[in-house]
Parts: C-alpha cells; structure tokens; sequence
C-alpha cells in the first residue's frame, strides 16, 4: 500500500510538472527567424503537416507539442488557409489562436474605372494570389460561371478594389464584382432624373462608360452627360470619339484619323445614330450617376482644352469658334 501510494504521488508530481512545463511552453514567445514573418496555409493542409512547415522555419521548437496543445485544445480540425504575416516573436498558443480564427492577411487586386473587360482579365489571370479557373475560357462562359444573364461581359464590373485571401477564384472575384455593379446601378436607376432618354439601366450604363472616357474632370461629367441626353432627345448623333475607337479593337494604333470617324461599323456614333450596342468600359459611380442625373444644359458640343476641362456649346458656330481655339 505504501508503494502504491507512493507511485500516485510520483505520477501526480510528474503529472504536476509537465502540466507546468506545458503551460509555460505553450505561452512562452518564440524567437521568430526573420520580424515580420510570412507564411501560408494551404487548403486542405494537416494540423500535422503545418506544424512541420513552422518547425523547419524556425518559429516551433517542436511539432509534436504543438499538435498536442491543437488537440487538447480541440482546434486540431479548425486551422484556417490563407496567408499569415507575424510582427512580433510569437506563444504556440497566440500562433494557434491565429491561425484557427484566420486572423490572414489579405491580398487585393483593384479595377480601375474606364477599364475594358480584357484588362480586367488580364489583371487577374498575372495576379499570383488568385486561383485561374476562367483560363481559357470565353467571356460568355465566364458570364454564365458567374450567374449573370448578359452576353456581353464590358462594362458590367463595378470598379473598385476587392480583398480576398490567397488561392481564391477568379469566378468568385468576378461574381462580387458584377454584383456590386448590379446593386450601384439599381440605386442609381432608382433616383434617375424624369423624363430621361433611356429605356432601362443597362442603356444608362452604356452612356455612363462613354461618360466615363470622355471625361476624369468630376465637374464636367454631369454637363457632358447634360450634352449626350440633349442629342439622344433631339436624334442626334452621340459624334465621341471613345465608341469609334473601341470598335475598332486591335486596329487603332493611337491615332484616329478622318477616315475611321467615316467607316461605319456599330459602335462609330459618327455614322449610327443613339447608344452604341454595349458599354465601352467599366464606368465608375460618378459617371453612373452623372448619366442618370445629367445638368440641364441647351449645351449640344463639347471640345476638350486641353487642360482636363471641357468648353461646351449651344450652337454650332460656337461650338467650331471653341474647335479652333482649343485645338486648332
């Protein structure tokens, strides 16, 4: 009975100690190799197989405790993949808490307002954060990945800056993308001026990207969009530069000559008259809300001076005296 007795004790006291021993470990601070210190975790990653990764780099003494504290703890199967960034020497115990709450850091990609859809495109498919799962697809096939009704994919991207954590699809960057302009544009449909010359938002939206590359001047879009309602109103042409050179795709070499303002073809506002068929590029929210709430204006032309500013016009007269000032 007295060795018995004694035996307890002995387990307890070692119990005892390696309960201590534990705590202190888990909660003392690792040195960590470089400040700050990356890592990732991939999908589908083994508590086992991180805890191996963080050894080798020197930011865990051991695995085999800090697969103990995960299961003890109950968080073995709660590990978060993303990308991890520490700033300051680290406890197994602060290091597990961040990594099962997915305390990442997040990357971002940013489309910029005026943008085509092949830009947009481009921008994911070199962004090494994202997963590519739209390579080598068609834009009609992305738009059907993406739930979205359309056939013609330009223009229908809000553009903005989007976070995500690393390994995310392109499909699903392009779903909150498409949705945020869904939602934009019908809160901006919904306070249009009365009256207007469109029949539905998606022909808002075509004058908004034109709006958009017309003009970056914030107060000259609504005078501009002012100039465009008044011809749509009176079936005159749009006559903007921007339509005829997105038509022409590949062709245009960075100068528009005479010539291309006289081929027809269906996005040249200079030969056809109202919207061309699509958006011409990703319109932002001012050029969104500049088309549905234009100046009132008797403004018919506009001329760039060259300056980021418009001269607008009532008349033609006038509007070929400002031609010859500003560019001529």
């Amino acid at each position: 009975m007295h060795i018995l007795k004694r035996m307890i004790f002995l387990v307890l006291v070692a119990v005892f100690l390696f309960t201590g021993w534990f705590a202190y470990h888990a909660n003392a601070p690792v040195q960590l190799p470089t400040i700050p210190y990356e890592f990732s975790i991939k999908s589908g990653s083994s508590l086992r197989s991180v805890a191996k990764q963080l050894a080798d780099s020197g930011v865990l003494h051991d695995t085999w405790s800090f697969v103990l504290l995960s299961r003890l703890m109950g968080y073995a199967s709660l590990l978060k993949a993303g990308d991890y960034e520490l700033t300051e020497n680290t406890s197994p115990w602060q290091l597990l808490e961040r990594i099962t709450t997915g305390d990442v850091n997040q990357s971002e990609v940013r489309f910029i307002e005026g943008w085509t859809f092949s830009q947009l495109r481009s921008t994911l498919n070199e962004h090494p954060a994202v997963r590519h799962d739209t390579a080598g697809l068609s834009d009609l096939e992305i738009m059907r990945l993406i739930g979205a009704d359309e056939t013609a994919a330009e223009g229908l991207f809000f553009p903005d800056t989007y976070y995500f954590v690393r390994g995310n699809s392109d499909i699903t960057i392009l779903k909150r993308a498409y949705r945020a302009m869904q939602n934009n544009l019908a809160t901006a449909w919904a306070g249009r001026a009365m009256n207007l010359p469109l029949t539905d938002a998606y022909q808002a939206l075509i004058l908004a990207s034109i709006i958009e590359k017309e003009t970056g001047r914030e107060g000259d879009r609504s005078n501009i969009a002012g100039v465009f309602v008044n011809r749509l109103r009176l079936g005159m042409r749009l006559q903007t530069d921007p339509t005829v050179i997105y038509g022409m795709g590949d062709k245009f070499d960075g100068n528009l000559r005479k010539k291309d303002l006289l081929t027809d073809q269906e996005y040249n506002t200079y030969t056809r008259r109202g919207l061309p068929p699509t958006p011409i590029a990703l319109p932002g929210l001012a050029s969104i809300q500049a088309a549905l709430n234009p100046a009132k204006t008797s403004a018919l032309y506009f001329v760039a001076k060259g300056n980021g500013e418009s001269q607008f016009s009532s008349n033609l007269t006038d509007h070929n005296r400002a031609v010859a000032k500003y560019q001529k």
